[in-house]
């Protein structure tokens, strides 16, 4: 017999009563009973989101909350910073050529994390800039960007900070509000444990500004409709939403509240930490400089002489454990662990102790048990 297990940075598991809720019958999305589920996801996504503004909500992937974002926020033409750090900042930048804004793209190698002096220098040499488009956890590379630091940048300037946290919420530190973030997007299918399916895009009264002069053309993505549609006497959607999916994450936001936000975080710290020191006692080379990596994905150097994607394929296929490969120019390169959302201590035991076969089976003379042997010690002290 042989299980399989999940252990990629998203989609993620899906805790069983999240999965159960969908099973519940169909309601209508204009009955009140619809009403009272959507206003409570929104309740507790404003608490994940550390924030008090209102949440929209997209039938949609994270992609769609970017572009969405993009459409809402900028006219034709105005310029815009990008950070980019790996395939996601590479998206932004896709995303805001479509739609005919000039980029001024800050690049970093991959694999490297973004420095708060060589943004302030572009935000200083284009003071024009109306939005400064970054990700918070760089699910490709594995690293995670100083967002409070860059909310200084912006705070009280002309300038919008939007901020793709698609893979860094509810697992990476992120206070909205606290550090005066103008846009988070984000989606369901990551540390939040729900089914993919579901956008997510929180506004401060500033941003809101910015969508009052955009001009950039839009219809489903149109944040007014979504602003309208929460201010009538029955909240709800402006289009057929995702009603079933809703279920599941109104179940596992719930579960996220009961945990309380800060141990949620606390709990991502350690499972991130046992898998890095699993892989340095393997004698892995982990792709992140220390103190830069998000603690929803790491990615791990593939040893030399062996492809990371056939580590990957011989994890599924062998173990029925699958996790990421490399993308773009890093694929073979390294491989990636997710460890964001619906995981314990145990998740990653048995993850270190199938990479450890596969490592053996590949040829590479390991310590077997030296990978378990680390991350057990850090997750003696994890709580679950």
């Amino acid at each position: 017999m042989k299980k399989h297990y999940l252990m990629t940075p998203g989609p993620t598991p899906v805790p069983d009563e999240s999965l159960l809720a969908q099973a519940a019958p169909m309601i209508h999305h204009r009955a009140p009973a619809y009403t009272k589920i959507l206003l409570r996801v929104i309740e507790n996504l404003k608490y994940v989101f550390r924030t008090e503004q209102d949440i929209i909500i997209f039938a949609s992937s994270g992609t769609g909350s970017m572009e969405s974002a993009v459409v809402n926020l900028f006219s034709k033409g105005e310029k815009v910073i990008v950070v980019s750090t790996g395939n996601f900042g590479e998206r932004w930048v896709q995303i805001s050529d479509a739609f005919g804004l000039e980029v001024v793209k800050l690049q970093y190698d991959w694999g490297e994390r973004s420095n708060i002096k060589d943004i302030k220098r572009i935000f200083d040499e284009n003071p024009d800039a109306k939005g400064m488009l970054v990700t918070h956890a760089e699910t490709s590379t594995g690293v995670v960007n100083d967002i409070k630091a860059m909310a200084q940048l912006t705070k009280g300037k002309d300038t919008v900070l939007v901020v793709d946290s698609v893979s860094g919420l509810g697992a990476c530190e992120l206070k909205m509000d606290e550090w005066g973030i103008d846009v988070v997007v984000s989606g369901s299918q990551k540390a939040l444990m729900a089914p993919p399916g579901l956008a997510f895009v929180s506004l401060s009264d500033k941003a809101w500004k910015f969508v009052e002069k955009s001009d950039l053309p839009k219809y489903y993505w149109d944040y007014k409709k979504y602003r309208l549609a929460l201010q009538k006497a029955s909240p709800q959607s402006p289009f057929t939403p995702a009603i079933s999916t809703m279920l599941a994450l109104g179940k596992s936001l719930q579960m996220i509240k009961d945990e309380g936000m800060e141990n949620v975080w606390e709990r991502h710290k350690f499972l991130a930490k046992a898998i890095r020191e699993a892989a340095k006692a393997i004698g892995l080379e982990l792709f992140a400089p220390d103190d830069d990596r998000a603690n929803s994905v790491t990615a791990i150097k593939a040893p030399e002489g062996i492809d990371g994607q056939e580590i990957v394929k011989i994890m599924r296929e062998k173990h029925g454990i699958t996790i990421a490969g490399g993308q773009s120019k890093v694929m073979g390169k390294i491989f990636r662990i997710g460890h964001c959302g619906y995981y314990g201590k145990f998740d990653i035991l048995q993850t270190v102790s199938a990479l450890e076969m596969v490592l053996k089976e590949l040829g590479l003379n390991i310590n077997e048990g030296a990978g378990v042997g680390a991350a057990a010690r850090v997750l003696k002290n994890l709580n679950d």
